[in-house]
């Protein structure tokens, strides 16, 4: 069982609330009672309504003592016995499937909040309950999702995303926009950007001595020689060019349909995809329930489950801790990397 602290000694991890009518809670009533056994969840502290998740434990019968605390370090000692909690009391009552828009102040203030005890090195990491982003906007929330707004807050320009499972790590180049104009905006540069990001975070965070890139083309068949499009050679290739003259050591444009069965994954340490889908498709495909998302580029680490809220079971004892266990337990191993170097 994960006792006083968590990897080598580190602070908690600070969980946010997530969306309260989601399912945010439940996953993280539910991680907590995997903190025991051989692959234990390490210590973390919710930022969230105490009373509510409380409420939240008796409804769906989850045998989960809940503790407020009121401050991130008390957090480790009560981690063993209790799911410890920052009391943060929502504006209006939270009922599950159904978002409040009076709640949503929370809710950013539970990112806010994480993001500077993270910076202040009062937590190891952030971790992420998913949010729903339309029921923030007319709170002020003004950001495409929360790679966005992290990035805002850490006051960098150049996010990047990662999604991550034990087989595969996938990196999309443009994130949250339609596809038109996410092949209207790609550039070289872009590319380059995004590639050298990931590489960095890779041997940083990961471990990886040489991190390998295989950089997906954006047409079938990577262009066919120009008889499916021009972008792969006029914008892709020059791209992994440059990361090459690096010394990164990346490979393409590749053919997209070949790059994600077993033995061309063997191959890499991460994709670079050029759009949304093209990454989100094969990690969802390989591992739904277990994939983590990862943000890259930021001065603190963060993670997050790979799902949605779930309005549609929430409240019901349906949902699925995997993923936001695996991204706990990733930003715990990020983070003690980063206090080794």
């Amino acid at each position: 069982m994960s006792g006083a602290g968590g990897v080598g000694g580190q602070p908690p991890l600070a969980l946010t609330m997530g969306d309260p009518a989601g399912i945010g809670g439940e996953i993280a009533l539910k991680s907590w009672l995997a903190r025991g056994g051989s692959d234990p969840v390490p210590p973390f502290v919710l930022i969230d309504d105490a009373e509510r998740v409380r409420r939240l434990a008796a409804g769906l019968g989850l045998a989960v003592p809940v503790e407020g605390v009121e401050a991130p370090e008390e957090a480790p000692a009560r981690f063993a016995h209790a799911l410890p909690v920052l009391d943060r009391p929502l504006e209006a009552d939270a009922v599950a499937g159904r978002p409040e828009p009076a709640n949503a102040g929370r809710v950013i203030g539970a990112i806010e909040e994480a993001v500077t005890l993270a910076n202040a090195g009062r937590a190891a990491a952030v971790v992420t309950n998913p949010i729903h982003k339309h029921v923030l906007y007319d709170a002020g929330f003004r950001f495409p999702g929360h790679t966005e707004f992290l990035a805002d807050l850490a006051g960098t320009t150049t996010p990047v995303m990662m999604l991550a499972c034990p087989e595969l790590r996938v990196v999309p180049v443009t994130i949250h926009m339609s596809l038109r104009h996410a092949i209207a905006g790609l550039t070289s540069e872009a590319i380059v950007t995004t590639a050298a990001i990931t590489e960095a975070g890779l041997r940083r965070d990961f471990g990886i001595a040489r991190p390998r890139l295989a950089v997906a083309g954006l047409n079938p068949h990577a262009g066919e020689g120009g008889a499916m499009g021009h972008e792969d050679a006029d914008i892709v290739a020059p791209a992994v060019a440059e990361l090459k003259r690096r010394g990164i050591a990346a490979a393409g444009p590749l053919p997209p349909d070949t790059m994600f069965h077993a033995a061309a994954r063997a191959g890499y340490d991460a994709a670079i995809c050029m759009y949304h889908d093209q990454a989100l498709i094969p990690i969802k495909t390989v591992d739904f329930d277990g994939g983590v998302n990862v943000t890259l580029g930021l001065p603190f680490v963060r993670t997050s489950p790979d799902h949605g809220t779930a309005f549609d079971i929430a409240g019901q004892g349906r949902a699925n801790p995997t993923s936001l266990m695996a991204a706990l337990r990733l930003a715990a191993h990020m983070a003690a990397r980063r206090a080794a170097a």
